[in-house]
């Protein structure tokens, strides 16, 4: 039963320029659950916007390759999740291209290890995927792989950023024996000032991939907070308490409003900055994460064949 269809809105003239030029060829995160209840995508997102298609443990492939034909038919550009943990191996993986590329046509892949604890198989990062050399083959164009600006306790128990570093600079590195175009696709935050350090500080390591920066989408506060303590969001957790303190802000749905206010107008300030695109998480709901974009000038995506 469809839930979420509604008719396409009058097109809006946001308040903040720098906000609208910021969200131009945003991305957008769904699952197959969630997809199903959108009659159609193109009464909430752009044409061209890019949908990438979470892979939950548990999802039979089969869900997944059904979800990537259906965007692709409507046409969105697909980047399916290929989460390394629950892969079992370099068989099954090509499979998956293989079903991917000549079912639904996709030619783009988000990698990364995924929230398993314990592997099913021969893979448990999302740099093993890259080393079996299987995307480069099919002649996939695009691979984004993990970001973590306020790192990553499953990869680095003790807090550090040892291992999630030496990570990037490996994908650095192949980035540069790769015909595929790269770049960092990250876990959400909440507050600009962690997410510009991190960034500002990629670029003085020569670490040079082009970062998409992930954000939750509006959504209840009570919701947000279960998410990001889930997810291992680190201390800008803390601007979501400081909210949920504030009485007359606790029943208030959150939206990204403010800390993609304050990246924009960096990006404003710094065209260098080397965060080029907002990917979205909608964790209160496709429909709500659309209307809010469309409301802020995110109406407009970049074609995909130019988005960065």
């Amino acid at each position: 039963m469809a839930l979420l269809n509604f008719k396409k809105r009058e097109k809006v003239t946001p308040a903040n320029a720098q906000l609208e030029a910021f969200l131009q060829g945003y991305s957008i995160e769904v699952m197959p659950r969630t997809a199903e209840k959108v009659e159609n995508f193109r009464d909430l997102l752009p044409e061209g916007t890019r949908v990438y298609i979470a892979h939950i443990e548990g999802t039979p492939i089969d869900e997944m390759v059904a979800t990537a034909k259906r965007l692709s038919r409507e046409g969105y550009p697909v980047m399916p999740h290929f989460p390394a943990r629950i892969i079992k191996d370099r068989a099954t993986l090509a499979d998956w291209i293989a079903r991917y590329q000549g079912e639904a046509g996709v030619d783009q892949a988000l990698l990364l290890a995924g929230g398993v604890e314990k592997p099913h198989g021969d893979f448990h990062a999302s740099t093993q995927l890259l080393e079996t050399g299987e995307f480069d083959r099919a002649g996939f164009k695009r691979l984004h792989v993990a970001g973590h600006p306020e790192g990553n306790r499953d990869i680095d128990p003790d807090g550090s950023r040892r291992n999630v570093d030496d990570a990037l600079r490996w994908k650095q590195k192949f980035s540069e024996t790769t015909d595929a175009q790269m770049a960092l696709a990250t876990q959400f935050a909440f507050d600009a000032k962690p997410i510009i350090k991190w960034a500002d500080a990629l670029r003085e390591a020569g670490i040079t991939l082009p970062i998409h920066i992930g954000i939750a989408g509006p959504a209840k506060l009570q919701t947000l907070i279960k998410f990001a303590i889930a997810c291992g969001v680190g201390p800008s957790l803390k601007v979501l308490q400081k909210r949920a303190m504030d009485v007359s802000k606790l029943l208030m749905p959150y939206e990204p409003t403010e800390v993609l206010t304050e990246l924009a107008a960096h990006k404003a300030a710094n065209p260098d900055f080397n965060i080029e695109h907002v990917h979205f998480f909608p964790l209160g709901g496709i429909k709500a994460n659309a209307e809010w974009a469309i409301e802020n000038g995110g109406a407009a995506a970049t074609p995909a064949s130019k988005q960065g």
